[in-house]
């Protein structure tokens, strides 16, 4: 973001330990994240500024974020898991971690046969309605070397990253649910899902092939922390909120439609067995 957080400096008057954290310096997971469930099976590396994941027949494993946000920008490099990783999920999204009203923002790479295409299921909860899964085939190994993963969320969209291609957007248009009023904490996960992971749980893991790993390197976290500053959500000097960020510009626009010509399998928009009648968003122009 170079010189864009720049513009976050005016923030700083409040506290340093503030100033840093919207200022988006780089994160290290003890600072920023704590274990969710199963410590044995996360490890630290460099310092804490990189982290091994790992999924065998014992346990998965997670972690969250130490503070919550509302608005901002999330994204992590990870390294998926390499051979046969069929039957596994690797998760990456905000919540709100509210029950009935959940907001959610979900980054799902489902595993793997050996030699098939990985594949990134997002889905979008928002007021405690999801089902808006889409999904798309990676078109590069995504267990090869590591790729950035962003979630772009403010007051005018929400836009999933892989690297600098958007993968999806979904527009606050004023007719449609949108998170606007809960702050969001970041999580990742690794674990079992081989009932419904790939190709609808025909696949199962081979627990021959376990451990399974996961890696993550270079946190980052832009945005309001709640609590904090009671303006800072609202405030349109904040950098994801500037007119750049309210829409794709003409270059992500054409990287946007390329994915979805040529990677996407899978859109609820278009699946009539489910919606008969497509959904507000899913409308053109809406």
């Amino acid at each position: 973001m170079g010189s864009l957080r720049i513009s976050l400096v005016f923030l700083c008057f409040y506290s340093l330990a503030f100033c840093l954290s919207v200022s988006g310096r780089p994160a290290t997971f003890l600072q920023d994240f704590k274990v969710t469930w199963s410590e044995s099976h996360i490890r630290l590396s460099d310092a804490g500024m990189a982290i091994q994941l790992v999924l065998d027949q014992d346990s998965g494993c997670g972690f969250a974020s130490k503070r919550q946000y509302l608005f901002g920008r999330v994204s992590m490099k990870i390294k998926l898991i390499t051979g046969d990783s069929a039957g596994t999920v690797t998760a990456f999204y905000l919540n709100s971690d509210t029950d009935t009203v959940r907001d959610e923002l979900d980054f799902e790479f489902l595993g793997n046969r050996t030699g098939q295409p990985y594949t990134v299921q997002t889905n979008i909860y928002a007021h405690g309605k999801g089902d808006r899964e889409q999904r798309v085939n990676l078109w590069f190994n995504p267990a090869a070397d590591f790729h950035t993963y962003s979630i772009l969320w403010n007051h005018h969209h929400i836009v999933f990253y892989v690297d600098d291609v958007p993968i999806r957007v979904y527009k606050n248009s004023g007719r449609v649910p949108f998170p606007t009023n809960q702050p969001m904490g970041v999580y990742s996960t690794l674990w079992e899902a081989d009932d419904w992971a790939t190709r609808g749980g025909l696949e199962k893991i081979d627990w021959s092939k376990a451990p399974f790993y996961t890696f993550y390197r270079d946190f980052d976290i832009e945005g309001c922390p709640v609590p904090g500053p009671t303006n800072c959500a609202s405030n349109p000097r904040n950098w994801w909120e500037a007119t750049s960020y309210q829409a794709l510009n003409a270059i992500e626009a054409r990287k946007y439609r390329w994915v979805r010509m040529n990677h996407m399998i899978y859109d609820y928009c278009t699946d009539k067995s489910r919606y008969p009648v497509a959904p507000a968003e899913c409308i053109v122009g809406i």
